[in-house]
């Protein structure tokens, strides 16, 4: 049965891979049809359209690899099926538990290649894509909102309580991300206005802050009058230069650049804990991560799903139906996914609620189809 299985194991692993080499040259194609009509565009050549496809395949790995498995996993299966190979080897002793087993093999293997691009691949590769693609057209990134990018930051005291707050506003996001058109307004712990730096020019200086050139500085200074009335005076400074320390860096601005879906896991951590530092909605950032951390597993429920298809004989559906049955079960996994995230960010659904449950469906299913052949033998 040992045997059994890692052949079991072996030609589902070869069908997945067929299906997603399949799928990833047709996503290229698009992707690259796509890009046809910016060539020309500043300095955009079709070098750069190719180096950009590439880029994104990674991407492409992680989203496909569920569908990819449950497609190749059924068509493993019903080739077995027509060939007789699977009653062959259920007449040897082999349960559903031992073919559970096989297809869960090949399916761990797949669980960990899904994480592996998802976390390690995919997200530099996806900035390095975009930071291609923004230098060779000569673009910016300018996100949110027509102002620009508003981030806010929290500066603490050694006792982590709030000393005062600043209101980042970055017009314009270069491809290195260094950044364009800042503007930084502090509040004390009050809520009045300190400052209004305005910088032309900000590049992160390692890990002490960002380097601040063209500033123009407006200080507000709370005094006393003559007859002790509250006044409040303004001391414009100009420098050419300064050090602008900020624990904001390069990685949450670069945010702008990345979908959360494609930010790595550690990505969606630092920056959901910043958002939840300066008590900002981290919804949209929360529902990502908790994607990162099922999504994996969701390659194992499509394995489990497929396993059914293979107790199906040929009189009742040929290789071709199976297969499109599988593809019709992939395509609503896909939206489902996508609708759930939506309703949960809409309803304000915990997170980790409305990413699970395509999933839970997707095994309620298998488990149920898996009940029903058993009934038929």
């Amino acid at each position: 049965m040992r045997l059994v299985g890692r052949y079991l194991a072996r030609e589902i692993s070869l069908g997945v891979l067929f299906v997603l080499f399949g799928f990833l040259g047709l996503f290229a194609f698009f992707d690259l049809v796509g890009e046809l009509d910016d060539l020309g565009r500043g300095g955009y050549r079709i070098q750069h359209a190719i180096a950009y496809v590439l880029l994104t395949l990674p991407s492409h790995v992680y989203e496909l690899m569920p569908i990819a498995a449950l497609i190749g996993a059924i068509y493993a299966l019903a080739q077995f099926a027509s060939h007789s190979e699977f009653t062959a080897m259920r007449a040897a002793g082999m349960g559903r538990k031992i073919a559970l087993r096989g297809v869960l093999v090949a399916g761990v293997l797949f669980a960990l290649l899904t994480a592996f691009f998802g976390e390690v691949v995919a997200p530099p590769a996806e900035r390095l894509a975009q930071s291609i693609r923004l230098t060779a057209t000569g673009s910016r990134v300018s996100a949110q909102f027509r102002s620009g990018m508003w981030i806010k930051d929290t500066v603490r005291n050694s006792a982590g309580e709030a000393e005062y707050l600043r209101f980042v506003n970055v017009g314009e996001i270069l491809p290195d991300a260094s950044l364009e058109r800042m503007q930084i307004f502090e509040f004390d712990a009050s809520f009045a206005l300190r400052s209004v730096i305005r910088a032309g020019h900000a590049v992160y200086d390692g890990k002490s802050g960002w380097q601040l050139s063209d500033i123009e500085e407006t200080r507000f200074i709370a005094g006393r009058s003559a007859d002790a009335l509250p006044t409040l005076e303004s001391k414009v400074i100009r420098e050419p230069s300064r050090l602008w320390p900020s624990e904001i860096g390069p990685d949450i601005v670069r945010v702008a650049m990345v979908e959360p879906e494609r930010m790595s896991l550690i990505g969606l951590v630092q920056y959901t804990q910043h958002l939840y530092e300066n008590r900002q909605n981290a919804q949209r950032y929360e529902i990502a991560l908790w994607k990162k951390i099922i999504y994996p597993l969701a390659v194992l429920v499509m394995m489990t799903l497929a396993l059914p298809f293979g107790y199906l004989q040929v009189r009742a559906g040929s290789i071709g139906y199976k297969v499109f049955s599988g593809i019709m079960l992939g395509v609503v996994f896909h939206f489902m996914n996508g609708l759930f995230s939506h309703l949960g960010l809409l309803n304000t659904w915990p997170a980790w609620v409305s990413v699970s449950i395509p999933s839970l469906v997707a095994f309620a299913l298998a488990l149920s189809m898996l009940g029903w052949v058993g009934r038929m033998r």
